[in-house]
């Protein structure tokens, strides 16, 4: 039966360049982003909205996504050595034991925090460029899932958000971490999203929602947060103090946002029935 699992052991670091790591990590995240943002392009064209609102969006989202990110990771799961050591909250460095400090790039970004990151910095973009901000939140949330699931892939080439161990023939063991066979969770994310995100831009490109409704951003965070719920029971906690909780720390963050998007499908259906009756 052992024959079946799958040895995992992928160096993280792609190749070193004057001293810099290339990394799987930033690789696949820039990738996902791209891709997202070139589908993005296409929904923007659709909907008549400005190239020059499409060209800045890249900014934007990067940087509402990162700040967001690293800070929830840092308030939300790591709070105690961070607030000890607030330099490396946003400087790629850690300090070593010869107390000097060292180039490790960021350990450490929180998909909650950069969901929350990313909608303010969508509210500042929407008043920017004079776009409601439902039909931005709308364009972003189709293309969400499928950042989702590089993202994901990017934690199995880290070998990092791991599964708790299991005898499933599928299950990956993760030599960087021990010899036991676990529940590849960052692939059950990633396919989960993948499938999320093609059912969403199917509705989309059969027009049974109009961009702007609310429909779409609703439906998104939704079954994105509905499925992180899910397979966070297959996962090992990602810091000490969720040990023993009922529903760990990002399982208890997920629950806004599923009744957040909840609300936002909900009414959206009931609009466009209202439209209908009418």
């Amino acid at each position: 039966m052992d024959l079946l699992y799958i040895n995992w052991n992928v160096d993280p670091e792609i190749a070193n360049i004057a001293g810099l790591p290339l990394k799987y990590y930033g690789l696949l995240f820039l990738t996902g982003l791209i891709l997202s943002l070139n589908i993005l392009k296409k929904i923007y064209k659709k909907e008549n909205l400005s190239t020059q609102a499409h060209e800045a969006l890249f900014s934007y989202a990067l940087i509402g996504i990162l700040v967001g990110a690293r800070l929830g990771h840092c308030l939300f799961y790591d709070f105690d050595y961070y607030s000890q050591h607030p330099i490396e909250i946003f400087l790629p460095i850690q300090k070593g034991p010869d107390g000097a400090y060292h180039f490790i790039g960021f350990a450490g970004l929180a998909s909650h925090g950069g969901g929350i990151g990313l909608m303010i910095m969508l509210l500042l973009y929407s008043r920017k460029f004079s776009i409601p901000l439902m039909t931005v939140l709308d364009a972003i949330a189709i293309v969400l899932p499928l950042a989702g699931v590089f993202i994901r892939l990017a934690n199995l080439m880290n070998s990092e958000i791991i599964g708790i161990p299991t005898d499933v023939p599928w299950a990956f063991i993760f030599e960087k971490v021990d010899n036991l066979p676990r529940h590849p969770a960052q692939l059950y994310e990633a396919i989960s999203y993948l499938l999320i995100f093609i059912l969403i831009y199917v509705i989309y490109k059969k027009d049974i929602f109009k961009i702007g409704k609310g429909f779409y951003f609703g439906i998104s965070i939704l079954l994105i947060f509905i499925m992180r719920i899910l397979i966070e029971f297959v996962k090992v906690d990602q810091a000490e103090f969720e040990h023993g909780m009922s529903l760990n720390m990002g399982q208890l963050l997920s629950i806004p946002f599923v009744i957040l998007g909840l609300f936002f499908m909900v009414k959206s259906i009931l609009e466009k029935g209202k439209m209908k009756v009418s």
